[in-house]
């Protein structure tokens, strides 16, 4: 995954969780504006971090999220991942 679409999806689900927004009840905010989706929909569109700006738009909107701090996008990338030796086993 590009790294903008990995920042983008973390930072909506950070100010999710900072509101205490589940994804049933982001759903259902959802509704309330004419966007119609279901559960799964909307969990695999937040995983592939790849949805428009309109729809992050209308996330943020209806989670009641008005400013957001763009931070850098590389920041946030996972950390490398540790390489462990292995050990030999004694006879």
């Amino acid at each position: 995954m590009k790294p903008w679409n990995e920042y983008i999806k973390r930072k909506l689900k950070s100010e999710m969780v900072k509101r205490g927004i589940s994804n049933d009840e982001l759903v259902q905010r959802l509704d309330r504006i004419g966007v119609e989706m279901s559960k799964s929909s909307l969990v695999n569109k937040i995983s592939r971090g790849s949805f428009s700006a309109a729809f992050l738009i209308q996330c943020l909107y209806v989670i009641g999220c008005h400013e957001i701090e763009i931070e850098e996008p590389l920041s946030m990338v996972a950390e490398n991942p540790v390489k462990y030796k292995k050990s030999k086993k004694k006879s």
